[in-house]
């Protein structure tokens, strides 16, 4: 099956000004194509009063690519990307509250949660926070694990990525500067061909 028709994951990194409203009109943006949003996570990045945007959606390319042009067109939006996961470095974290009493009984539970990374943040009388990073798949096993033990409560960040193949914004932002007005700049091949990709 072609690439561009199969879906999977994407990774959409939009560099933004921090203005009141964007998130509701980006959210808007894939509503209106009835697509669902995995993960959503904003945080500053490392341009100062530059926010980042990490969205996670598995759909096609080409549908990846039209959702990307379409927030290029939001004013505060600087920059869109969109990357598959192998080629970005990314992370959840994922909090898991069991009973204490369990923890302190049953040694065998203390060495899985050290066989899966997880570390405790809270220990109470009553109940325990252990916390651990790493992929979904691996923040789910622990869910198994842990449930026979009696998982109170379970929660899971959104994602939080690097583009492994990048130079940051900071080189975004020069080359912006050094261009003429009219000129146009994108890493991605097909976000400076307009119509002829994004006809809606």
């Amino acid at each position: 099956m072609d690439a561009k028709i199969e879906k999977q994951e994407y990774n959409i990194t939009v560099y933004t000004e921090n203005q009141v409203g964007l998130l509701s009109r980006i959210a808007i943006i894939f509503s209106r194509r009835k697509l669902n949003i995995e993960s959503l996570n904003t945080s500053p990045s490392e341009v100062d009063s530059i926010h980042r945007f990490t969205i996670v959606i598995h759909e096609t390319e080409e549908v990846v690519r039209k959702v990307a042009r379409q927030l290029e067109k939001q004013v505060e939006v600087l920059k869109v990307y969109y990357n598959k996961n192998e080629e970005i470095v990314w992370q959840e974290l994922a909090l898991y509250k069991v009973p204490t009493d369990i923890i302190a009984e049953k040694a065998s539970v203390e060495r899985l949660l050290r066989e899966h990374g997880a570390r405790a943040v809270v220990i109470r009388k009553d109940y325990t926070v252990f916390e651990t990073t790493g992929h979904r798949e691996e923040t789910d096993k622990l869910i198994d694990v842990l449930q026979p033990y009696g998982l109170i409560e379970f929660v899971r960040s959104a994602r939080v990525a690097i583009i492994k193949n990048s130079d940051g914004f900071h080189s975004k932002l020069k080359q912006f500067e050094n261009t003429l007005p009219g000129e146009q700049a994108s890493e991605n091949e097909y976000l400076n061909k307009r119509d002829k990709v994004f006809t809606m």
